[in-house]
């Protein structure tokens, strides 16, 4: 399968009602670059147009890295061409294509390819659809290099690569594989230079809000970001009402201490209440903790 009958398979499960319904839940996406097509169908489709890399050799061992916006592996590659080309086909022209790409992540094999590839697609992530609910469960074959790169993603200027590393913190590390200075990562998140800034009053109007520049730079020609600040400190929200649910005695310090700004601080709280995971004593607290 190549990458045009890729796009057309996609139009030919084209759900206009779905589009609609789906539209308003995603900031930021035109109604343009959204087909609408469900999640079920274009993971069957990832699945086959993956598939394809069955008649292109076996995976061989190698080092893999972005070279000029492609990824080069130095001895073979355990994916088919037609499936790398459209990889290094960035930015995408529609949603399901960035859906696509994030789910083809999760079939890569071999470690130094999925990190390479994973790290080549970060920046062009533009929403919290994307970005949400993927594993790409290779990386897991060498968890102290995983676990490097994810500190270096909770650091980054850009908020899709920070939420993606919560992500992967939340989703992977919060129970057999835990540390503590989990918490401490996520909690130093500095989330308010993620905040859009006036860039001026044109015409008597209101300020114009542009992103901060060390956002802008961290984001490729192509790709906008709407409203990246409360995306990120939604993420971290979660992230602590998940450890609140799976690791109290570390976490609860977290809220006591008032160590996360205070949006994110009550937004944690309301989601570790909502949640059927948090005993009714451990709510009854945190409802004392609320700023």
């Amino acid at each position: 399968m190549t990458h045009r009958e890729l796009v057309k398979k996609l139009f030919e499960n084209q759900d206009l009602k779905y589009k609609d319904f789906h539209l308003p839940l995603v900031p930021g996406i035109s109604s343009d670059s959204l087909i609408g097509v469900r999640v079920p169908i274009l993971r069957k489709l990832a699945k086959e147009f993956f598939g394809t890399a069955k008649t292109s050799g076996k995976s061989q061992a190698g080092t893999a890295r972005t070279v000029g916006g492609s990824v080069a592996k130095s001895a073979g590659s355990s994916i088919a061409p037609d499936v790398a080309e459209f990889m290094d086909a960035l930015p995408h022209k529609y949603f399901e294509e960035n859906h696509i790409h994030s789910m083809l992540l999760e079939h890569i094999k071999d470690f130094d390819e999925c990190l390479a590839r994973t790290e080549q697609f970060l920046p062009y992530i533009d929403n919290w659809a994307i970005c949400d609910g993927k594993k790409p469960r290779a990386l897991l074959k060498d968890v102290p290099q995983f676990l490097k790169r994810i500190q270096a993603w909770v650091k980054s200027d850009h908020p899709y690569v920070v939420r993606f590393g919560i992500n992967m913190l939340m989703d992977l590390f919060l129970d057999d594989r835990y540390d503590p200075k989990f918490l401490k990562w996520v909690a130093a998140v500095d989330t308010a230079k993620f905040r859009s800034l006036p860039s001026g009053s044109p015409n008597g109007s209101a300020a114009v809000m542009a992103p901060n520049p060390r956002v802008a730079a961290a984001t490729p020609a192509g790709v906008t970001l709407a409203n990246p600040e409360y995306y990120v400190q939604m993420e971290v929200a979660w992230f602590f009402a998940t450890a609140l649910a799976k690791q109290w005695d570390d976490a609860v310090p977290y809220i006591e201490k008032r160590k996360l700004d205070p949006w994110t601080h009550n937004k944690a709280i309301q989601k570790s209440i909502e949640s059927f995971r948090v005993t009714d004593e451990h709510k009854a607290y945190l409802r004392t903790q609320k700023v």
